[in-house]
């Protein structure tokens, strides 16, 4: 891809850990050439059983810096509704105006139907949809009347394989699936092109060893996904080259 993207600014959303997904689409589109806004929000991580180390934002924008790019991080909880907007201020205020949005940023825990609360939706909500929605707003109110942009939303498999145990995420990815869609065809005019990637099941540190042999036993290639594969995707999805492709959701999933 060389330095297509050289003279863009991408914001990426949820790119706290050095594992994450986040940071494999900072660095495929810093070596693409964009400037890099990242958000992150280390306190949801910390609750995890994988958690964070402090320092771990600081790293990814310090190996962006070696790409030769210009690389900024905010630590924003985008569960507050003002969240979405400060974030997208920030990182327009420090890189000048954002060209490619890329909502990776995610809030999961287990919900089986027993389970399932009012509290638990909204904590899903917030963050998967409704920062999502939110920032795909500012990002068509701050953009130019005609352009080049970008959107592209993280989703999940939930409209491939059941997530019975997972009733609130699913929910809200499956949301995120139907604004990708319709937003599409909203902004077409504006020369924005909104697109959602499915990465399947890829490995950030998550996944235990019990649910790693279940999965590699059901795995048409022998391997779970790795943050780098989600990652050359967006990038794609961000080039001037996939300027054709709008309204869909990618299955990089490794099988079909």
């Amino acid at each position: 891809m060389g330095k297509s993207l050289s003279g863009k600014v991408a914001l990426i959303t949820g790119a706290t850990r050095l594992i994450g997904i986040g940071a494999a689409i900072a660095q495929a589109l810093a070596g693409a050439g964009a400037d890099i806004g990242l958000g992150y929000f280390r306190a949801y991580d910390r609750q995890q059983p994988w958690g964070v180390k402090d320092a771990e934002p600081q790293e990814i924008l310090a190996h962006l810096g070696t790409l030769g790019v210009r690389a900024v991080g905010f630590e924003v909880d985008l569960s507050r509704a003002e969240g979405p907007q400060e974030l997208f201020a920030l990182v327009r205020e420090a890189l000048g105006p954002i060209h490619i949005l890329v909502n990776n940023a995610a809030y999961s825990t287990a919900v089986p139907i027993e389970q399932l609360t009012a509290e638990a939706l909204d904590h899903h909500y917030t963050v998967n949809l409704r920062a999502t929605a939110l920032l795909c707003a500012e990002f068509v109110r701050h953009y130019p009347s005609a352009g080049c942009g970008r959107i592209i939303n993280l989703t999940s498999g939930q409209g491939v394989v059941p997530m019975p145990t997972e009733l609130a995420y699913a929910a809200t990815k499956g949301a995120v699936e139907a604004l990708t869609v319709s937003l599409s065809v909203a902004v077409a005019g504006k020369g924005i092109t909104v697109n959602a990637v499915d990465p399947g099941a890829t490995d950030t540190g998550w996944i235990n060893r019990d649910l790693r042999e279940s999965l590699l036993a059901e795995a048409p290639t022998g391997r779970l996904g790795i943050p780098r594969d989600a990652a050359q995707v967006v990038a794609f999805l961000a080039s001037e080259e996939a300027g054709w492709i709008t309204g869909q959701v990618i299955r990089s999933r490794g099988a079909s």
